[in-house]
């Protein structure tokens, strides 16, 4: 099992307010997964995904990642699992708009130390296995909005991560471009990454083999294709 959730709360005080986000989630996700989240605004599913991502930490509950208990690793544990164990695409790509596709797959070897020509050849063979090996020296605002999204699965791929986490992966993107995405996660899928997909569109989450769904902080129902 690679990742397990048991009884997982995200709870917050906002003033004289107390928010459950998250209400006892328990899910488990098998290496190799290809997987969608999916549920209404304000279901708790960026919440947990925040989680997993290891991006936040449970109220209560516990999550294993791996065989391992997160809540028992330091910040040093925490954040080599958040730079090589996870790769992460967010809706709003995240890119530095002055740095051309190719400088922007780099940034997490140069944030683990990874030397120069090791991470040329890395973010050269991320940018190839989406398809942008010709578009390696073009800046984001000479790219389409697939394209700068592919730069952005490029940069989650580059330290070879076991899981690659998208947060709303077709949220800016048109109808024919999210399908391209999809595309993308569907080979990487093949490839042997666990893929996890945060969505609020069904059409999105169809591509996918399973789909959770989370209403009001809980999981409503999970549906095996």
């Amino acid at each position: 099992m690679l990742i397990e959730t048991r009884d997982l709360w995200k709870t917050y005080v906002m003033g004289t307010e107390t928010v459950h986000a998250l209400r006892g989630v328990s899910i488990q996700v098998e290496r190799g997964e290809y997987l969608a989240i999916m549920g209404p605004s304000g279901s708790g599913k960026s919440t947990l995904m925040n989680l997993i991502g290891c991006l936040d930490t449970a109220s209560r509950g516990e999550y294993i990642l791996n065989d391992r208990a997160v809540s028992g690793m330091n910040d040093d544990e925490l954040a080599f699992v958040r730079n090589k164990e996870i790769g992460f695409v967010f809706q709003t790509f995240n890119l530095l708009p002055r740095a051309t596709a190719l400088h922007n797959v780099e940034l997490p070897l140069i944030y683990n130390g990874t030397g120069a020509k090791e991470r040329l050849e890395g973010a050269k063979a991320a940018l190839s296995a989406v398809d942008l090996a010709d578009r390696m020296n073009h800046k984001p605002n000479e790219l389409s909005g697939g394209q700068r999204q592919r730069v952005a699965i490029a940069r989650a791929l580059v330290n070879n991560p076991s899981i690659i986490l998208a947060d709303e992966p077709t949220g800016n993107l048109d109808t024919a471009t999210s399908e391209e995405i999809m595309d993308v996660f569907e080979k990487l899928h093949e490839r042997g990454n666990t893929v996890i997909v945060v969505t609020h569109e069904q059409d999105i989450a169809d591509c996918t083999q399973r789909i959770i769904y989370l209403r009001d902080g809980a999981v409503e129902k999970e549906v095996v294709k």
